[in-house]
């Protein structure tokens, strides 16, 4: 009986300071740069991202994220000839829940593996250049009007399709209680007819 409360005793207290090691909120900020793949990529240019996300631990190696991503992607020169159209975009905003398994999450230098799936608002514009014309003012001259260079939209669409992502990054830790950190992760939206877009952001940034 004895042996059985001191194990009981052991099992507690090692809970307990486990649990205070942990940082069971976590957030993360980054960005970086877009490359699209596959099919994507023969109609798209390389592009941009910015992305933000809350998070739990469960436990020091595994937990998950709520993540907002912005990816956007120029297309390119030959897709537009062949459309008739002299620029655009596609731009996708994405909402995802994606776990987080780290393989060092107390070492100074952690590789982990992030994953999941949400909704994915893709928006595409095919555009032209045009100007813009606004009135300025000088003490001297008075009222004037000058031309500012813009883009004007001639056609768009946007849609929402489910997706999935999956990559692995890799955390340095800081000084100030985060760490630093580097990912890629492929991503595809199911569009209709089989169709898919894939594209793989390599995203920098710091997590807390």
């Amino acid at each position: 009986m004895k042996l059985f409360a001191t194990c009981f005793t052991i099992l507690l207290v090692g809970g307990s300071l486990s649990a205070q090691e942990i940082s069971h909120f976590s957030f993360d900020l980054g960005g970086g740069f877009t490359n699209p793949v596959g099919n994507t990529g023969r109609h798209l240019d390389d592009g941009w991202n910015i992305q933000g996300g809350v998070g739990y631990n469960f436990a020091p190696w595994v937990g998950a994220m709520i993540q907002t991503q912005f990816d956007d992607m120029g297309i390119n020169s030959g897709t537009l000839q062949n459309l008739g159209y002299p620029g655009g975009a596609v731009h996708v905003f994405s909402a995802t829940l994606d776990p987080i398994v780290h393989l060092n999450p107390k070492g100074h230098v952690d590789v982990y593996l992030i994953g999941g799936g949400g909704l994915y608002h893709t928006y595409q514009e095919f555009t032209a250049p045009t100007v813009e014309t606004f009135t300025g003012f000088d003490p001297f001259f008075g009222f004037y009007q000058f031309g500012v260079p813009a883009s004007q939209v001639l056609a768009s669409s946007s849609t929402n399709k489910p997706g999935v992502n999956g990559g692995v990054g890799i955390a340095i830790g800081t000084k100030w209680h985060g760490k630093l950190f580097a990912e890629a992760r492929y991503n595809r939206i199911f569009m209709n007819n089989n169709i898919h877009y894939d594209y793989v952001p390599v995203t920098f940034g710091f997590r807390w």
